[in-house]
C-alpha cells in the first residue's frame, strides 16, 4: 500500500489535532512529513516528538529558538509566511487549518505546487478567490473542502464543479443557529464571551465559533461555495437546521434533492480529504437510522443575524469586498474575545466598515494585501471610536 504524504499546517488547533487522529487511526496509510503552528506550546513539542516530521513551521524567531530547544533532536525549522509556503508543497496533501487570513500562503504555495489541498481555512479562498482559482488550473492541483457544508456538497456532486452540466438549481447550506438561535432580540445586547464560545454541536476554535454564533461564519461559507461550486449567489440558500444532521445539500433541476447525513464529527469531513477519491473504512458519524430522529428546518433570522446579509452583500459586490468583510470580521472577533466591545457590535461594526469600501477589482497579491491591511486599518478606527463613545 502506497502511503500519502502529509504536511499539516495548523496542527495544534482543532481542526489540526483532529486530523491527527485520522492519520493516527490509519497510520499505515499517511505520513506526517511537515507541521506547522503559531507558537512553540507544548502541544506542538509533543506532535513533532511524536510524529518526527521532516520540517516544522512556527510564526516568529522567538518560537523557532524555543521548539528547537525543547526537542531533544534535529529538525528543520522554519518561520513565518515564507515558511508555510514552503511546507505546503512538500506532501502530496497539504491540510490548510491556519487560522484566517495567515492561511492565504499555504493555500496558494499548495496549489501552484500541483498538491491536493484539504481546505479548512475558508478566509483564504473568500479574500482571495480570484487568485485562487488561477493556482486552482495548475497541473494535478486538487482542492477538497474540509467544511462540512463544502465537503457535502462536494460529495453530492462527486466531486464536480456544479456547472459541469449537472443539472444544479441551487445549493443549500445548513446551519445548527449557533447558540443564539432562539435567544430574543433584546437579549443578545447582554451576551457574554463564554455565551458565544458555546456552541451546541461542534467543537471549535474561538474565533470560528465566534463566527457561528453571529452567522457571519455561514456567509463566509456563502461566499465560499460561489467561489468553489461556480453557483451565482441567487443559487446559494442558509436554512437552519438545529440537528445538524444535514450537513447539506443540493437540489436539481428535476425536483430531485440530494444530502449529506451523518452525526457532527469533524473526522468525516477530513477522513475524505485526506483519502479522496477513496473513502477511509472509518465510519466516522454514522446514523442509527432505526431510532427515531428529527429533521427540522427553518429560515435564517437576518435581523437578528446581519452578519449573513452583510456576507451576501460582500460577495455580490466582488473584488476585495469579501477580503474587507473577512478582514473586518477578524478585527472585530478579536476585539469581542479581549472584551473591547459587545457580541452585536461585530457585525454592526463589519457593516460600517463595509460601507467605506471602494471598488477594488484585485488582481494581485500586492493588491490583496493592501485591501486587507486596509480593511483592517479602517475597523480599528472604527473600534476606536466606538470605544471612546
Amino acid at each position: 500500500m502506497t502511503t500519502t504524504s502529509v504536511s499539516l499546517l495548523g496542527s495544534t488547533g482543532s481542526i489540526g489535532t483532529q486530523t491527527l487522529e485520522v492519520v493516527d487511526r490509519f497510520c499505515e496509510r499517511f505520513e506526517i512529513v511537515a507541521l506547522g503552528a503559531g507558537r512553540c506550546s507544548a502541544r506542538l513539542v509533543d506532535q513533532v516528538t511524536r510524529y518526527r516530521p521532516s520540517l516544522v513551521v512556527v510564526s516568529n524567531e522567538r518560537a523557532s529558538i524555543e521548539l528547537r530547544d525543547a526537542i531533544p533532536f534535529s529538525v528543520e525549522v522554519l518561520v513565518g509566511p515564507a515558511g508555510l509556503e514552503a511546507a505546503a508543497g512538500v506532501a502530496d496533501v497539504t491540510v490548510n487549518a491556519v487560522v484566517g487570513f495567515a492561511g492565504l500562503p499555504v493555500t496558494i504555495a499548495a496549489l501552484a505546487a500541483g498538491r491536493r489541498l484539504a481546505l479548512a481555512n475558508k478566509e483564504s479562498l473568500i479574500a482571495a478567490a480570484p487568485l485562487v482559482e488561477r493556482y486552482r488550473r495548475s497541473p494535478g492541483a486538487e482542492l477538497v473542502p474540509v467544511d462540512s457544508e463544502h465537503c457535502a456538497i462536494h460529495q453530492c456532486l462527486a466531486g464536480a464543479p456544479a456547472k459541469s452540466g449537472h443539472g444544479v438549481r441551487r445549493l443549500v447550506l445548513t446551519a445548527s443557529g449557533g447558540p443564539f438561535r432562539e435567544t430574543p432580540a433584546d437579549d443578545l445586547a447582554n451576551v457574554r464571551i463564554e455565551d458565544a464560545l458555546a456552541h451546541p454541536t461542534w467543537s471549535m476554535g474561538p474565533k470560528i465559533t465566534v463566527d457561528s454564533s453571529t452567522l457571519i461564519n455561514k456567509g463566509l461559507e456563502v461566499i465560499e461555495a460561489h467561489a468553489l461550486f461556480d453557483v451565482d449567489f441567487d443559487a446559494i440558500e442558509v436554512v437552519v437546521h438545529p440537528q445538524s444532521i444535514v450537513h447539506s445539500m443540493v437540489e436539481f433541476v428535476d425536483g430531485s434533492t440530494i444530502a449529506q447525513l451523518s452525526h457532527p464529527d469533524m473526522r468525516l469531513p477530513i477522513a475524505y480529504a485526506l483519502g479522496y477519491p477513496e473513502r477511509l473504512d472509518a465510519s466516522y458519524g454514522a446514523l442509527d437510522l432505526t431510532g427515531s430522529m428529527r429533521l427540522d428546518f427553518e429560515p435564517p433570522d437576518r435581523e437578528r443575524f446581519p452578519g449573513l446579509g452583510l456576507a451576501y452583500a460582500a460577495g455580490r459586490l466582488g473584488g476585495a469586498a469579501p477580503a474587507w468583510l473577512s478582514a473586518a470580521n477578524e478585527v472585530a472577533v478579536e476585539g469581542f474575545l479581549a472584551g473591547a466591545i459587545g457580541w452585536k457590535a461585530i457585525a454592526e461594526t463589519v457593516g460600517i466598515v463595509l460601507e467605506r469600501y471602494e471598488p477594488d477589482p484585485l488582481d494581485s497579491i500586492d493588491a490583496l494585501l493592501a485591501a486587507d491591511s486596509r480593511a483592517r486599518d479602517v475597523t480599528r478606527t472604527v473600534l476606536a471610536a466606538r470605544m471612546d463613545q
